[in-house]
């Protein structure tokens, strides 16, 4: 099921690339392996996905634990202060870190570990007020500074999540919004790389508006 599942999205992938005039390698498919066990995720792996996400600090603890640097873990939930040690330990790169504070805290940890840890901004893009993420454009210009200045961080580039309508032309704007903000800072001097945006519902308009990862579960 898993084979056949990751053939058709990785064909709809390819189409979209084509579409959009972008080649497919440079888009990393990440496998959202929260509701999954350990045996599914190795079913996976050797259909050729290497990159999983997850949401929770202590399953992935525990799924790092049995698995190790088989696979490349990314975690993508509501990092908590506390549970910072584990995303830290187990994570090649984090996806939602959304404050000075947890920014400093992953710095911490990481120097503890020497390790340089990969991180994205989460960047909220829609009113939604279940989102959450970076909102003005002075405080991510602040925080994409003092990432600059931490020994222990490696700042990629930007993470959001779309606003859940139909609306395409919502999502389309969602995403294109983060896009411009990347470009933005890079003209300011600095040199970020990666767009995590779009899920199974959306990745295909994540893929047209620029998404260099895409969030996949259900499919």
């Amino acid at each position: 099921m898993i084979a056949e599942n990751l053939a058709h999205l990785r064909a709809k992938i390819e189409e979209t690339c084509n579409r959009a005039g972008r080649n497919p390698v440079d888009v990393k498919l990440i496998a959202v392996s929260k509701y999954f066990g350990v045996d599914a995720i190795v079913e996976a792996k050797n259909c050729g996905l290497t990159n999983f996400g997850e949401n929770r600090a202590q399953e992935l603890t525990l799924k790092f634990e049995k698995l190790g640097n088989d696979v490349t873990w990314h975690f993508i939930g509501t990092l908590q202060k506390n549970k910072v040690k584990y995303a830290v330990n187990a994570a090649d790169l984090i996806h939602s870190a959304d404050s000075l504070e947890l920014v400093e805290e992953i710095n911490n940890r990481a120097e503890n570990l020497n390790k340089v840890q990969k991180i994205l901004l989460e960047v909220k893009t829609s009113e939604e007020e279940t989102k959450s993420g970076l909102e003005t454009e002075n405080e991510i210009l602040s925080l994409v500074k003092r990432c600059s200045e931490l020994n222990n961080i490696g700042l990629m580039g930007f993470m959001t999540m779309a606003p859940l309508t139909e609306d395409a032309n919502i999502i389309r704007k969602s995403f294109r919004d983060l896009r411009n903000l990347k470009d933005q800072i890079n003209n300011k001097g600095y040199n970020l790389t990666e767009l995590s945006m779009g899920m199974t519902s959306d990745f295909e308009i994540a893929i047209e508006e620029g998404a260099t990862m895409i969030r996949i579960g259900s499919a």
